[in-house]
């Protein structure tokens, strides 16, 4: 069973996650911020895995604490499901359109982190949201999940258009790599592990 729960307190944040990385794209995501619950819920809706966020925060100073913890969280709750991450296809990458903008996501679930942005936005609100807090869920994730990520912009000047397809994109990519291959069952990994 690919399924992982990770809670998380803090003195500024309070989140539990739930997955099932086998799951149908169900998805029950609370947040105080609006803007990132919506984007939340692109990922199980794209990545058809079941995922249910409950996430409190300090969000009366902004939501920066909130936003980076779930990406912490989440992280730690898909490694969990992934377990030895045997008979994954490990990679994934997508690109993807939404009216004018246009974003590439490519990872790898080595165990070994590193993430590279390439996403270039204006410091901004959407919604009540810092466009640059994309920035930090992201890196968030990739290190606490323990994956190599890559996020690129092609195109694109509408900023909600930019941030949406960049979760679909992680999404679809995330679909990619953490599905098994029938034909590969063991790691896929020639040093025989994934860290």
């Amino acid at each position: 069973m690919r399924r992982a729960r990770v809670a998380r307190a803090t003195s500024e944040t309070d989140i539990e996650v739930e997955i099932d990385l086998d799951g149908t794209g169900r998805a029950e995501i609370d947040t105080p911020i609006p803007f990132l619950s919506h984007m939340l819920e692109q990922l199980p809706r794209h990545g058809l895995f079941d995922l249910t966020v409950a996430a409190k925060g300090d969000v009366h100073i902004d939501g920066h604490h909130t936003t980076e913890d779930i990406g912490i969280v989440l992280g730690k709750a898909m490694q969990q499901a992934l377990g030895d991450r045997k008979g994954i296809r490990r990679y994934g990458s997508a690109t993807l359109p939404m009216d004018e903008a246009l974003v590439t996501v490519a990872l790898d679930l080595s165990g070994r982190p590193y993430f590279v942005w390439r996403v270039p936005m204006p410091k901004a609100k959407i919604g009540e949201w810092d466009s640059e807090l994309a920035e930090v869920f992201f890196e968030a994730f990739a290190r606490s999940l323990g994956c190599n990520l890559h996020v690129k912009l092609h195109e694109g000047a509408n900023l909600h258009h930019i941030v949406e397809i960049s979760f679909k994109a992680l999404a679809r990519s995330l679909r990619a790599a953490c599905e098994l291959d029938p034909r590969a069952p063991g790691i896929p990994s020639t040093k025989g592990s994934l860290d």
